[in-house]
């Protein structure tokens, strides 16, 4: 039993950690030898690690994607029990396991990502207090932001913003998408999440990009698993914290103090009659919310086109089905764009939604959680108790061969068909939520994405080269232990290559 405890070794040889962090893992790694006891196998318990808690606490921050998989596969179970410090974790997998994690009423998203989730700034860090704070008004917020006419009033500057961005790339040149894409979503992001004077100052949108990157490199496995140790960790993380807070705290006066109301996401929470502490947390969480994913998916969409022609081809053939179909030819094309209805560009662009969904699939493996709250759940036989942890990675279902045959390659004809294999199974694909927790920023991330996608092809022509300029040997591979997004493997870089099109 204890030598499963241990992730494979490949977990061990991609960590990046100095010869001291090495010698104290060495230690508990004896540590936790010792202490795990030989138990009979109990087919109506779930399968314990044991050990030493700091130990499976350290790999499941550093390296999450790799000991979920490492484990399952050492061990032949479907759920596992580890413990992180003083709090009891499940971890599931397989049919039954997602069918419970997405659909068990008990299973709470918020409190799981309270204490085992990434960073997200929170008033606590700098002694705020909020007074209404809660996930459920919180969603309940999000939902009203993304209603369709709200979106149909904030597009034209959504495309605004794309343009202006992108005219200030040039007539070609090269740029690193994951920058590039990251500030641009960004921008959008501020737009539908804040008010229009941040939106419309570039010093302060910029500075808040620069705190929010700041906020985001401060998480380490050890300033996740002891918040409260001092040191440079947690003094970048509550610098970054005040300054976030600082910035937001300003329009929201400014905002109090205005004698006219907009629909801006702001003022939505004044008049709801929420405290300047809730208004500014709701604020950031949906910057921190909406910005991760949604800029990292685009990339990645560039990056599978930029490798697949025929897809690619695809893709721009659609895009110019839409504006003919849609707009009037003597306008510039973000603003031709902007004419398009909703319903056109979330129900008649099913090759870039099949895309959409097959970079996701590919790139999206993470580990989400959720807390059980308020009596024991049982899957089977096995009980999860009241307070535990549960933990489900996307990579389970999202790279299953049975589901999705040869499932390392880019097909998105995968979901332009119906097919056998995900008919099979429950939930075969979970980018977007499932069950009683669907993302409440779908509309407005897909939205985003395809906005950003369709300007991108109505105006360059692009190739994907190394830092060389040339055609890489390979594509970049996504960081699957990244627990806050999507992004290359260290050192594994790729850039955009783009040339200004006359015409579309």
């Amino acid at each position: 039993m204890a030598a499963s405890y241990f992730p494979s070794d490949g977990v061990w040889g991609s960590l990046k950690t100095s010869p001291a962090t090495i010698a104290l893992l060495s230690v508990l790694a004896v540590i936790g030898l010792l202490s795990a006891r030989s138990k009979r196998t109990d087919s109506s318990k779930i399968y314990d690690l044991g050990g030493f808690p700091m130990l499976s606490a350290w790999f499941f921050f550093s390296q999450r994607y790799d000991f979920m998989c490492s484990t399952f596969k050492r061990t032949g179970q479907k759920m596992f029990r580890f413990r992180v410090l003083q709090h009891h974790v499940v971890a599931l997998s397989g049919d039954e396991g997602r069918k419970v994690f997405f659909t068990e009423k008990n299973f709470n998203m918020a409190e799981g990502y309270r204490i085992l989730g990434g960073p997200v700034p929170r008033p606590q860090d700098i002694n705020i207090r909020t007074v209404e704070e809660s996930s459920r008004l919180f969603v309940r917020h999000v939902l009203g932001l993304f209603r369709k006419d709200r979106l149909m009033d904030v597009m034209p500057h959504l495309l605004e913003d794309i343009n202006r961005r992108m005219d200030n790339w040039g007539k070609s040149g090269k740029v690193d998408p994951f920058k590039e894409m990251h500030n641009l979503v960004f921008q959008m992001t501020v737009r539908m999440g804040t008010c229009r004077e941040l939106a419309d100052n570039p010093q302060a949108t910029a500075r808040l990009s620069e705190l929010f990157l700041l906020h985001e490199e401060s998480a380490s496995p050890i300033s996740l698993l002891l918040p409260w140790l001092p040191g440079r960790a947690k003094q970048t993380k509550e610098k970054a914290t005040q300054g976030l807070f600082d910035i937001v705290s300003h329009y929201v006066d400014l905002r109090r103090k205005a004698t006219a109301q907009s629909s801006d996401a702001i003022d939505r929470l004044i008049a709801d009659g929420y405290d300047d502490a809730t208004t500014i947390t709701y604020t950031l969480g949906i910057v921190f919310v909406g910005v991760g994913n949604t800029g990292t998916t685009i990339c990645w969409i560039l990056i599978f086109l930029g490798d697949k022609p025929k897809w690619k081809a695809k893709v721009a053939n659609e895009v110019r089905a839409l504006l003919r179909g849609q707009s009037n030819s003597s306008d510039p094309v973000h603003r031709r764009f902007a004419s398009v209805p909703l319903h056109a560009w979330e129900e008649e662009m099913p090759v870039l939604d099949a895309v959409l969904k097959e970079t996701m699939r590919l790139t999206m493996s993470g580990t989400v959680l959720r807390r059980n709250i308020g009596c024991d759940t049982f899957i089977g036989h096995k009980k999860i108790h009241d307070s535990d942890f549960v933990a489900y990675s996307l990579g389970d279902i999202h790279l299953d061969s049975d589901v999705y045959p040869d499932p390392l390659s880019f097909d998105p004809a995968r979901f332009l068909e119906e097919r056998e294999e995900t008919n099979k199974v429950s939930f075969p694909f979970v980018g977007w939520g499932a069950g009683r927790h669907p993302c409440a920023g779908m509309r407005a991330a897909k939205l985003e994405i395809k906005l950003a996608i369709a300007l991108f092809f109505s105006k360059f022509e692009y190739d994907i080269v190394d830092v060389s300029g040339k055609l890489p040997k390979s594509l970049p591979q996504p960081d699957k232990n990244n627990i806050q997004s999507a992004k290359p493997l260290p050192g594994d870089t790729c850039y955009l290559k783009y040339e200004r099109m006359d015409n579309f």
